[in-house]
């Protein structure tokens, strides 16, 4: 690594970083560029240790020091600000000090990750970051072996998804579904049971999938306030519900991805651990 101090907020040489809370902006600008962002010491360390690599790093000088071991392999330039330069360059003040800009990791083709996995979850045009970011950290903390995110879906390598993971995105193999016509190929053809979940008339209790749970299950939840769209409903082999009380007829989406994973039981984990 080589260090430089930024001089100005407006360099090209820190232009990965500028306007970070612009979601439509960085939407177009992040793949389009390879890149992502990944923010905090500890992220950013989970990132390369799990073999991403920086292309550069911006950050206040104090977190050097917590970062320079994990950056030293790497030839990319370390640019140094200070906290109001930060929040010029990135448009918010960064509380946690560092961001870094990494190399996008191509996907891996979803037949491939599919044929190692024995539980899947499914994101059908989840749009929120937050709840993406969530999930993903479910998914890790209790036992699924993949997350496969439809083509609308928020992007899990998006900054606040990556932090809510906290960086648990990195270790949680993942890739993007084709349209559901598509999709209900790949996972029938490998031998996985859809189950949806929906408040729907056919629907059964979670306790009941509990109880008889496939030994190939792909857990589709959807998107916040419209649900599942009709074309997973009728791909779905199952529709779950998780039963409610006092009159609460449902849960956000990352709130119901942990409960419907924790309530399954443990299985046979699939290649990738």
């Amino acid at each position: 690594m080589h260090i430089e101090r930024v001089r100005d907020a407006a360099s090209d040489a820190v232009a990965d970083y500028a306007s970070l809370t612009d979601v439509t902006l960085r939407s177009a600008h992040e793949p389009a560029n390879g890149l992502y962002i990944a923010e905090s010491a500890k992220v950013i360390t989970r990132a390369i240790r799990a073999g991403h690599r920086p292309r550069s790093v911006l950050m206040e000088e104090k977190w050097l020091a917590g970062l320079e071991a994990e950056l030293a392999p790497f030839d990319v330039p370390v640019h140094l600000a200070d906290a109001d330069q930060l929040e010029a360059i990135t448009g918010y003040r960064v509380h946690r000090g560092a961001l870094a800009a990494f190399e996008r990791p191509e996907l891996p083709d979803p037949a491939e990750l599919l044929a190692g996995a024995r539980r899947v979850v499914v994101l059908e045009d989840i749009v929120d970051h937050t709840n993406v970011g969530a999930i993903f950290r479910s998914v890790a903390a209790l036992g699924a072996d993949a997350v496969l995110v439809s083509p609308r879906c928020a992007d899990p390598l998006y900054r606040r998804s990556v932090r809510v993971s906290m960086g648990t995105v990195f270790q949680v193999p993942w890739t993007r579904l084709p349209e559901w016509g598509e999709a209900v190929d790949l996972l029938h053809g490998a031998g996985f049971t859809i189950a949806a979940l929906a408040l729907a008339d056919r629907s059964i209790p979670l306790q009941r999938l509990a109880a008889e749970a496939p030994e190939r299950l792909a857990l589709v939840f959807g998107a916040e306030g419209d649900g599942l769209s009709r074309t997973a409903l009728e791909a779905a082999d199952e529709v779950v519900r998780i039963p409610m009380a006092h009159g609460v007829d449902s849960l956000n989406v990352a709130a119901a991805a942990a409960v419907v994973l924790y309530a399954l039981p443990a299985h046979p984990r699939g290649e990738h651990d």
